[in-house]
């Protein structure tokens, strides 16, 4: 599934692969649309760009530059904390690639938000890195500006935290968004780029995945967990309901004494 590099910084870096990580990978790597339902520290996440991240080092050094994943945050400060949390995996598994002598092509990160400045949006236009990070709004002033050539090559698209975009105006404005950059890409690929949708939180399920996919089938990867209030109430009703027992146990084992002795 990754190569020589990717899985041995992963074994080293981790003990295993959590359960979404797991069933999330399958589903990537197979090229499907797909949602993504798991708790926070989960590694939904890492499971959404490790596979990009390793297709990105092993990709054709001849093919065209340009941004080839994008992630999607409706919030500024989670893009920035996301460029940061990329530098462990990018960085650990090109040390891992020197170690082994696997040679990986580079991958840079890019990002562009209302805070980014003219310079910064001057200099990704001339040298863009293979990873964008932006907000849906960002995005969607790129499709209509100069940038807007950065992004033909797109292959993935992640949507993280998408049930806050769901609902609402931003996320039926994201939604346009991603259907012109689906017309804008290789059309080769006829459901455009593979998407990717990221919460801890979103309910239900299948509308959510309709918002992500559109007219697309969407594979659905949930691995959440029933919250703790109701694993606590069930526990207390088999606790109380093993306390009844016992005591009519009890109760039954004296009336027994009082007939036999």
């Amino acid at each position: 599934m990754f190569g020589a590099a990717t899985q041995k910084w992963l074994s080293e870096t981790f003990a295993t692969a959590t359960p979404v990580q797991t069933r999330a990978w399958k589903q990537i790597d197979a090229g499907h649309h797909t949602l993504m339902l798991a708790p926070t520290g989960s590694g939904k996440t890492l499971a959404a760009f490790l596979s990009c991240i390793d297709r990105l080092h092993h990709r054709d050094p001849a093919g065209p530059a340009g941004v080839r994943v994008i992630y999607v945050s409706p919030l500024k400060a989670l893009a920035y904390d996301i460029e940061r949390n990329l530098r462990l995996p990018l960085e650990g598994i090109a040390r891992v690639a020197q170690q082994i002598g696997e040679k990986l092509m580079p991958v840079r990160v890019s990002v562009r938000t209302g805070d980014t400045s003219a310079a910064d949006r001057r200099r990704m236009l001339r040298d863009p890195g293979e990873i964008l990070i932006t907000t849906p709004e960002s995005l969607y002033l790129m499709l209509g500006g100069k940038a807007r050539e950065l992004l033909r090559h797109v292959e993935t698209v992640i949507v993280d935290e998408i049930h806050a975009l769901a609902p609402g105006k931003r996320g039926a404005h994201l939604a346009l968004t991603l259907e012109r950059l689906a017309e804008l890409c290789d059309p080769a690929r006829a459901s455009g780029p593979q998407r990717i949708g990221l919460s801890a939180t979103q309910k239900p399920l299948d509308e959510v995945a309709r918002f992500l996919g559109g007219s697309r089938e969407v594979s659905i990867v949930d691995a959440s967990e029933k919250p703790r209030l109701a694993q606590t109430i069930e526990e207390q009703i088999q606790l109380q309901l093993e306390k009844t027992k016992l005591e009519k146990e009890l109760e039954l084992a004296g009336a027994l004494q009082r007939i036999f002795l």
